[in-house]
């Protein structure tokens, strides 16, 4: 088994030789310095330089020493294809890995997964030489709602859902409603998959409507492919969709909203505003806020999660129903 020294020095070789062009006047040491110094190799000039005349035994390579600096390369008409990924492919297949595997379809993952377990060996092996490897270790991603279980989703209702949706063609499926507590046999156009915190939705369209709507993964008691084309992908764009707050739920409409807000939250709004036309004025007691926003069910759990620290003025609809909640929740906290 080769030593942690000779495994370095391998990849330091073969990202060398990934640097290098294909045809003159090639690149110079000085540049291929820089990039795997950047790359997090810790490398010297003297050391690239008796690395190429190394390689050049090996591999086809020329060096343009027709002036200065000299320029490094393959000589040309020769093909070769060397085999692996980079250091940097590596770290970015490690930081990508868990957030496409519920996006990509059993195929797709299927000639990826080579990849992914040669990005963690390629880690792993250089982890104790080379910082810039141990980068997916000190860098994370984490949601900032409450800490909840992903629902399972069962392989055998994703995959069908998936090969629907990249074969553009219709599912028949049962669907669990758990706002009505209702099993329903459906006929589904798939537009879309996206993925919103710990929940996979399908959007698409049900047989006979044409209404998009959100239908999540793991509420799916069965699917099957039907060999029926999908019906509504032209009319569909999803970025047009997500820009509708459609994922927020609720209506889609646009409303001013008009409320008090305390110091402390004004000064946390601020650093993340609700709209570009956003306006915080100082009042006596706090500050009033105004801004232009879609009035869906993530703006009033929001508006909830702030307790005393916002009120809502205005529209009055949205103040009713706000203050009708917090009055039921306060009456069901009331003594015994």
């Amino acid at each position: 088994m080769p030593s942690a020294k000779t495994h370095s020095a391998l990849n330091r070789q073969w990202e060398l030789l990934q640097q290098l062009p294909k045809r003159p006047p090639g690149i110079t040491v000085s540049e291929l310095l820089a990039r795997l110094t950047a790359a997090g190799y810790s490398i010297s000039r003297r050391s690239i330089e008796r690395d190429l005349r190394d390689l050049s035994v090996v591999f086809p390579l020329q060096c343009n020493d027709g002036g200065t600096p000299f320029g490094w390369y393959w000589k040309p008409g020769v093909n070769v294809e060397l085999q692996g990924i980079t250091l940097t492919e590596a770290v970015s297949l490690a930081l990508v890995e868990d957030a496409v595997r519920p996006l990509l379809p059993g195929s797709m993952l299927s000639v990826l997964e080579p990849r992914f377990e040669h990005a963690r060996a390629k880690l792993k092996g250089l982890g104790d030489g080379n910082p810039a490897a141990r980068w997916p270790d000190k860098v994370a991603s984490v949601r900032p709602d409450f800490n909840l279980q992903a629902p399972q989703v069962q392989a055998r209702i994703l995959e069908p859902l998936q090969q629907a949706l990249i074969s553009e063609r219709q599912v028949q499926c049962q669907y669990y409603s758990a706002h009505n507590d209702k099993l329903s046999e459906l006929t589904l156009n798939p537009l879309a998959i996206v993925q919103r915190g710990l929940i996979t939705y399908l959007i698409a369209t049900a047989e006979p409507y044409t209404d998009v709507r959100q239908f999540a993964v793991h509420r799916f008691r069965n699917a099957v492919l039907l060999d029926s084309s999908c019906r509504g992908l032209d009319s569909f764009e999803l970025q047009a969709y997500l820009d509708s707050d459609a994922l927020q739920f609720g209506k889609p409409e646009k409303i001013r909203l008009q409320a008090w807000v305390s110091e402390h939250q004004a000064r946390l709004i601020r650093e993340t505003p609700l709209s570009s036309d956003m306006q915080l004025e100082e009042v006596e007691d706090g500050f009033h806020l105004s801004a232009t926003v879609t009035n869906t069910w993530q703006l009033h759990w929001w508006i909830l999660s702030l307790g005393d620290a916002l009120v809502v003025h205005e529209p009055p609809a949205l103040r009713q129903q706000i203050a009708g909640t917090l009055q039921r929740a306060a009456a069901a906290y009331g003594p015994a």
